[in-house]
């Protein structure tokens, strides 16, 4: 059985303003009416229903839209328990691969922005349609950083535009962007 947004809303209710659900029904021991719903894994908030793990995300956009989305759903401030409504988005595979924290390894702190060795520079490049661009070499990674954010607000081509890392951490620095 695939659940359905009545269904969803004979058991759980969502506040669409701070994305939390809360049990309608007692349905076992441990959980009262009202409760709210969910456990956090993984950094996602998942409620079981009917025997089924759901995402929290998933099920704010069923109970308030009707129908589970084809692809993803992104939290655009990128933090993934952090369900309300306007905080979510439907995303393609595409968007949500561009959609991603620095990674360990990273040298300079921003997506985008890496070293390189022959011009002993900071390189700035996007990932678009599997294409790979080279926006520019600057002598720092913040200029390389700030050409970055330049670049996708002027692109066309980036639709996927809900990449917040760089932006959160140059206005931290004090840049306006």
């Amino acid at each position: 059985m695939s659940l359905t947004q009545e269904r969803l809303k004979e058991i759980l209710h969502y506040d669409p303003l701070t994305g939390i659900f809360t049990w309608l029904v007692a349905n076992s021991n441990r959980i009262n009416i009202n409760d709210v719903a969910g456990s956090l894994k993984d950094g996602y908030i998942r409620i079981k229903i009917d025997n089924e793990q759901y995402y929290a995300h998933r099920l704010a956009w069923l109970y308030v839209y009707g129908y589970f989305p084809e692809h993803q759903i992104d939290h655009k401030n990128g933090i993934e328990n952090q369900n309300w409504i306007s905080n979510l988005k439907e995303a393609t595979p595409t968007c949500q691969n561009q959609n991603r924290k620095v990674g360990t390894n990273n040298s300079s702190g921003f997506i985008g922005v890496g070293w390189n060795k022959d011009r002993k520079k900071w390189r700035s490049r996007i990932d678009i349609h599997g294409k790979q661009i080279l926006i520019g070499i600057y002598n720092d990674p913040v200029s390389a950083a700030l050409a970055r954010v330049a670049y996708e607000d002027g692109s066309p081509d980036w639709t996927c535009n809900h990449q917040q890392v760089n932006r959160i951490k140059l206005r931290e620095l004090g840049y306006q962007v």
